[in-house]
């Protein structure tokens, strides 16, 4: 005899009427703006009623790999109290939609290996898992799950649970969370893109609880993430008062999904063609009236930085950038684009009858790490050549290569002494002040 979970949470967090609930997860379906191409293995999504996050949390979980056949789900207690994992004694859970499986064979090993526990007491009254559920069955067919519900435990648990399953294919995690809780939308919006920024990159330090009610398990991914080199990518970003209308006090809801590369990898995969748009009608639009209408994924809305460069006949036209992200990403290459045109000192503003002869190529930065060395031979063993771009710095003298510029100076010392140039100095200058940083950089250009 099978032992079978009733809803809990059925006729408050979503309708325990199943032709209503097929209906609205249709809606879902029909309404999903969701334009990524890539499938993922982990998500993360919010976990409010079907009414205000029901959607957002669909279009996460449609992203997840239709191979899966076992479904991992973290979600924080929010009723009751406790210390470490808690796991469902139940063979099935069932909903209006109909009836799905626990893999209990993963949950023993989940109490063997990482000192979890059966916690029905819990579960039980918890919406943060069972609100996922209906969209799982929605969506997949012949997939397990694995609820686990997260009382006092570390980040680091969570990340050794991913490592340990995610080897296998079949294996898929959702992270369920939401975002801030009962601040005036305003202030929400702030803080909801603060989080959003640390989870895009990677930063866990001073990652709290009042960013997020789900914070372990998403630290638990961000970690993974960043120990595989692999990247969180925004899906998009709302609050409750879509729903309600109310902006007296809100709760933020934010979805993301894993990619195994990095997001400039991932932008170069899926938006090259795009990207090299924007840059030719950014620069268009100088010359005509109006303003561009694009549509574009959220991971444009992400921080990045770039460099815009243009040639005319092989020869350099123009080359203006951005070191650190500080702006979305659309803004940053439209706006080098319209700098490199337009406002390169090095040469005369582009002209209209130009337009068709310029190359554009765009390079997509990572975030510069500082270079520690004792002194300059030092420094140029820490220098890979054609891979890193370098950025150094001394008071007020401050200059960039990107790692493009190796095809010209492929030897280690003539490229920094041709950056030392460029910076003002003296090729033979050196200092104690003298500071140097190495960044990544993804090129984008036309086949």
């Amino acid at each position: 005899m099978k032992k079978i979970k009733q809803p809990s949470v059925a006729g408050t967090f979503y309708t325990n009427n199943q032709a209503d609930l097929k209906k609205q997860i249709e809606n879902f379906a029909s309404n999903s703006k969701n334009p990524y191409e890539a499938s993922t293995r982990a998500v993360i999504v919010p976990h409010a009623g079907l009414i205000y996050s029901g959607q957002l949390a669909y279009e996460g979980i449609s992203q997840l790999d239709k191979n899966i056949k076992n479904l991992f789900i973290f979600a924080p207690a929010h009723r009751i109290g406790f210390e470490g994992l808690g796991l469902s004694s139940y063979d099935l859970w069932k909903t209006p939609l109909g009836e799905i499986e626990i893999n209990q064979n993963i949950n023993q090993e989940l109490i063997s290996k990482f000192n979890a526990n059966f916690n029905d007491n819990a579960i039980q009254p918890e919406h943060a898992l069972e609100i996922q559920v209906p969209l799982i069955q929605s969506i997949f067919n012949n997939i397990k799950i694995v609820p686990i519900l997260i009382g006092q435990e570390s980040p680091e648990i969570i990340e050794q649970i991913i490592s340990e399953y995610y080897v296998d294919e079949t294996n898929g995690f959702i992270i369920s969370s939401d975002l801030s809780h009962f601040h005036p939308n305003s202030e929400a919006v702030q803080i909801d893109n603060i989080t959003a920024q640390m989870i895009e990159n990677g930063i866990t330090d001073k990652f709290s609880h009042h960013q997020a009610c789900g914070a372990t398990g998403i630290l638990g991914l961000i970690n993974f993430a960043n120990n595989n080199k692999f990247s969180l990518i925004r899906i998009d970003m709302t609050n409750s008062s879509k729903a309600t209308g109310d902006n007296s006090s809100v709760v933020g809801y934010g979805c993301w999904f894993l990619y195994e590369n990095s997001k400039n990898e991932f932008l170069k995969k899926y938006y090259s063609d795009f990207i090299l748009k924007v840059c030719r009608l950014s620069i268009k639009s100088r010359f005509e009236e109006g303003e561009i209408e694009l549509k574009f994924p959220q991971v444009f809305n992400e921080s990045g930085a770039s460099f815009v460069t243009l040639e005319k006949n092989n020869r350099l036209r123009g080359c203006i950038g951005s070191i650190i992200a500080h702006r979305t990403l659309i803004e940053d290459i439209a706006i080098n684009a319209q700098n490199a045109a337009f406002n390169d000192p090095r040469f005369n503003p582009v002209q209209k009858d130009e337009l068709e002869q310029l190359d554009i190529d765009v390079s997509l930065l990572s975030a510069p790490k500082q270079i520690k060395f004792t002194n300059e031979d030092d420094l140029l063993d820490k220098i890979t050549p054609f891979k890193d771009g370098i950025i150094i710095k001394d008071g007020n003298y401050q200059a960039v290569y990107l790692p493009t510029v190796w095809e010209q100076l492929p030897d280690k010392k003539a490229f920094l002494n041709s950056l030392k140039v460029k910076a003002g100095l003296r090729e033979d200058y050196f200092s104690k002040t003298f500071e140097a940083y190495k960044f990544g950089s993804t090129l984008i250009k036309k086949d």
